[in-house]
């Protein structure tokens, strides 16, 4: 899943409009960053599976992306939030934006995703096996998020829309050379490409809550 876990950030902003569609960002997808950092850190493993259109599969992911350690990383940004800001309602929609990244990989991994370090039971629908049904699914969530998300905000001006258009547009590109284009072939860079990738999505998102505010 990709632009399902962005589509989450921009749907949480019409739940609770005080909370920064950035922050929804970070905390929607705090698991793949976390996924990067561990790459690099040499406690989690992938490899490239060339023979699936799901491109990487998971040797070790647990610490990442495991229901458990979803619930502790969520739990511990929802209480930072909510000890900054006070705001209940905002840190529940944290931990629950944390959470949802583990419930729409199952959706859409192959049988990868761990319920605890040291458990052996992985779970996956396989959604992303099938890149018609992905483009129907996934897509149609995406483009149903945008909608919501700019009917709660309003742009500032003209190079709002194009801050917030293009970025979408490349995201969108970006998703489906994941789901129908070849392995990557360096897997090794992964890790740091997509951890800059990452990043870049969440800074993207701040912008946008400077440049288009709540109506």
């Amino acid at each position: 899943m990709l632009v399902g876990h962005f589509a989450i950030s921009l749907l949480g902003k019409r739940i609770e409009p005080k909370l920064s569609v950035g922050t929804l960002m970070f905390a929607a997808m705090l698991p793949d960053v976390l996924w990067c950092l561990f790459l690099i850190g040499g406690l989690e493993q992938i490899r490239v599976n060339s023979g699936s259109t799901f491109k990487l599969e998971a040797v070790e992911i647990a610490y990442s992306h495991s229901l458990l350690t979803g619930v502790v990383w969520g739990g511990l940004l929802a209480l930072f939030y909510f000890g900054r800001f006070s705001n209940k309602r905002g840190a529940w929609l944290l931990l629950g934006a944390v959470l949802s990244h583990w419930l729409l990989d199952v959706l859409s991994h192959p049988p990868d995703m761990p319920l605890a370090l040291g458990m052996q039971t992985r779970l996956g629908l396989g959604l992303w096996n099938s890149i018609p049904a992905t483009l129907i699914i996934e897509g149609g969530f995406w483009i149903v998020s945008i909608g919501i998300y700019l009917s709660v905000t309003r742009a500032r001006s003209r190079a709002s829309l194009a801050l917030f258009w293009f970025p979408v547009a490349f995201l969108t590109l970006a998703w489906y050379g994941n789901i129908a284009g070849p392995p990557p072939s360096d897997p090794s860079s992964i890790r740091f490409t997509s951890l800059i990738f990452f990043l870049l999505t969440i800074g993207w998102a701040y912008l946008l809550e400077k440049t288009r505010p709540p109506v």
